[in-house]
């Protein structure tokens, strides 16, 4: 499943640039209080005409169509106020400024009309192409896999994106049912440039690689080599060492086996009861192969009978905080929503109760992927 896209932000959104774009749209409309102020005070003597003239063409620039449209009608309207007033009704400067307030309004309602079609035009194509990368990097996850059934779900905190650092796979091999999710700790395109050269390295490796150890260190060799490469991965993504992952193999009998980098553990949910499959041995995450004392090791190996259900996540989704900063109980959520039947129902419901408790305001991307026995 994808989560679909949120609305786009509107051009310079962010920042300093808001509050640019803010002030263009108030611009002209505190043009024309400037006007109304200098008709009705002694500084009448002003020439303000030319000033209204130009409050539709600034609105053409910063708003849409509406938002010109306003403009024209506040200008019309300040215009006949300020004549009336003045009692300039008659002059031929006052039909004068009329004709170029309504030949530019028309120019104006044109030019927006214009401008509004190309920055939409210009972000469809931008979603586009970011639909088309995240199923390069996050492929649809299949439904069935051997004898499990599965669903996976993303959700970006960033307005108007649909990728990130998360990531997550499955793919059928001679060994089993070979799954990874992982956290890239980054933002942006660094982030995605490391999640792809992850994921990359796993779909190759998951066929081939004969012991679990062997996939993941494989992830962590194809991480390294591409941050060595000058602007491929931004070294500031790998200075604190973090890219955590967690692989997972369902082979023919009942257990999974899990190596786990520094990734939160799998929740495993069994008859209404939820616990966390903690590893043996806590190992760093990729990136921090420095720090691995002793033998490679052998991965752990839990019970995983027809029935259970597996949940894989990121950090994202268990740091979720409501309004007064606690965190989301994913063990408590995962029983609440037991019954149920299909995977991506499952995770549907989780997904509701995220947003429930974050009022529709997640901090940090969050994934999740969930197997059934």
């Amino acid at each position: 499943m994808r989560v679909p896209f949120r609305a786009l932000p509107r051009p310079g959104a962010g920042g300093h640039h808001e509050v640019l774009f803010v002030l263009a749209e108030c611009l002209p409309f505190a043009i024309a209080l400037a006007v109304l102020t200098i008709e009705f005070t002694p500084a009448h003597v002003l020439y303000t005409g030319p000033l209204l003239v130009a409050t539709p063409a600034l609105a053409a620039v910063a708003m849409g169509p509406k938002g010109t449209l306003a403009a024209v009608a506040l200008a019309v309207a300040v215009s006949i106020t300020t004549a009336t007033y003045n009692g300039a009704w008659g002059s031929q400067q006052v039909y004068t400024n009329f004709l170029a307030l309504f030949l530019v309004s028309l120019a104006s309602l044109a030019t927006s009309s214009t401008v509004r079609k190309r920055r939409e035009d210009e972000l469809e194509q931008v979603r586009r192409i970011a639909v088309a990368a995240q199923e390069a990097v996050l492929r649809p996850v299949p439904v069935r896999l051997g004898p499990l059934r599965m669903a996976g779900m993303y959700l970006a905190a960033e307005t108007g994106a649909q990728i990130g650092g998360d990531l997550y796979e499955a793919v059928e091999t001679r060994y089993g049912v070979r799954v990874i999710v992982g956290d890239v700790r980054g933002k942006g395109l660094p982030a995605v440039r490391a999640a792809a050269a992850v994921l990359g390295a796993f779909r190759e490796a998951a066929h081939y690689e004969d012991e679990l150890v062997g996939v993941i260190n494989r992830c962590e060799a194809a991480l390294l080599r591409d941050a060595a490469v000058p602007g491929v991965i931004d070294p500031d993504v790998l200075a604190e060492g973090f890219v955590t992952a967690l692989v997972a193999q369902v082979p023919e009998g009942a257990v999974v086996e899990v190596v786990n980098r520094g990734h939160p553990p799998p929740l495993l949910l069994r008859d209404g009861t939820v616990r966390a499959l903690m590893p043996a041995r806590p190992l760093p995450p990729l990136g921090l192969a420095e720090f691995v004392t002793g033998p490679p090791g052998t991965p752990d190996r839990h019970s995983f009978v027809p029935g259970d259900r597996l949940l894989l996540y990121t950090d994202g989704v268990i740091e979720a905080r409501d309004g007064g900063g606690e965190f989301f109980a994913l063990p408590e959520a995962m029983e609440a929503v037991e019954a149920a039947p299909e995977a991506q129902e499952f995770l549907n419901e989780l997904h509701r109760g995220l947003l429930r408790h974050t009022r529709h305001g997640l901090a940090d991307d969050a994934a999740m992927f969930l197997v059934d026995r």
